[in-house]
């Protein structure tokens, strides 16, 4: 598509269950003042018309949430998904659309572009309008997350990009706000699927997913070893917690990638983020520095974990957290 858009600002949210996911919440929220900077229309994009907190993404800053009517979850076509997206963009002509990173923009977003004949920025941590322009800043790490690198798209339209999730918090509702809600019809016979799902299989490990975590336990290099994160283990065990790890621990083997926390990890935004010997890289930070509370224990005062920590300890971890491991276990009995 060329660079005639409406201005329009699209944000294709996901669900599970019925309800919107809290990440994609939280992009409608950023998207709301990106949209209000340049006095432009909010659309808030469901892929599915049984979607119970609808109401509500108008309430985050939706001014409109088109509700399609996509293949049901245990039919899941990911062509259905990008025609239909594809033929609601051609008609409606979006200036940007967002989606968050995940198994659903992974699958369906960079077909669509390639559809629209545009291009797309996966991943990216930070958006920004240049006013000047009227061009979207897409900002995302690059080379391994040594440098972040700032994507324009100017001579295509739409502007696409996929944001992490957690990049940006959640906020407040206003429940005075109202959105116009328009349903989508779609003919599923009209789409030839090219694959079919088979079964979906639910985690049932009972660890908590450290993207989605409410509380969340990261040990850093001043663990000295692997083995000694089993003490971080535990305390995450006591708090019902994800257990996270900075980058070097992953580099030097001690720790899974699926634990790291940063920009070349996952960004996450907790109500609680407790950091064990964590230094406080700027890698790191970007990855975390949204959550409501966050307590750093350090043996270094001059710690940057300390910048960004609104509780800091400074002592040796090897005494505090088994401390604060056997007191929480007492106090839950």
């Amino acid at each position: 598509m060329t660079s005639d858009g409406s201005g329009d600002i699209w944000v294709v949210t996901e669900q599970r269950d019925g309800r919107t996911k809290a990440p994609s919440i939280a992009l409608i929220g950023k998207a709301r003042k990106l949209a209000g900077e340049r006095q432009s229309r909010l659309t808030a994009v469901c892929l599915s018309q049984v979607v119970e907190d609808a109401a509500q993404l108008a309430a985050y800053g939706a001014d409109r949430v088109y509700l399609l009517d996509g293949p049901v979850p245990d039919d899941w076509n990911d062509d259905a998904y990008v025609k239909e997206l594809v033929d609601l963009a051609r008609r409606e002509k979006p200036d940007v659309i967002l989606a968050t990173s995940g198994s659903l923009s992974s699958s369906v977003i960079p077909r669509m572009a390639v559809a629209l004949d545009t291009g797309v920025s996966p991943n990216c941590i930070s958006l920004d309008f240049d006013h000047q322009s009227r061009m979207l800043v897409q900002t995302r790490p690059a080379f391994g997350g040594s440098l972040m690198a700032n994507v324009v798209f100017p001579n295509r339209r739409p502007q696409i990009a996929t944001v992490r999730p957690h990049a940006f918090k959640k906020g407040d509702p206003d429940p005075s706000r109202q959105g116009e809600m328009i349903r989508v019809d779609f003919d599923r016979q009209a789409v030839s699927a090219k694959t079919k799902l088979l079964n979906v299989v639910k985690d049932l490990s009972g660890k908590v997913r450290l993207d989605e975590a409410e509380v969340v336990v990261c040990g850093g290099r001043g663990l000295g070893k692997a083995e000694n994160f089993q003490m971080v283990a535990e305390l995450a065990e006591v708090l019902g917690a994800a257990l996270g790890t900075s980058r070097p621990p992953v580099d030097d083997g001690w720790v899974p990638y699926a634990h790291q926390v940063g920009q070349t990890g996952k960004i996450v935004s907790p109500r609680l983020y407790i950091a064990c010997g964590v230094a406080g890289a700027p890698q790191h930070l970007a990855g975390m520095q949204t959550s409501e509370i966050i307590v750093a224990i350090n043996e270094d005062p001059r710690a940057p974990i300390f910048e960004v920590a609104t509780y800091g300890m400074v002592g040796d971890l090897f005494k505090i957290v088994p401390l604060l491991t056997k007191k929480l276990r007492e106090a839950r009995g």
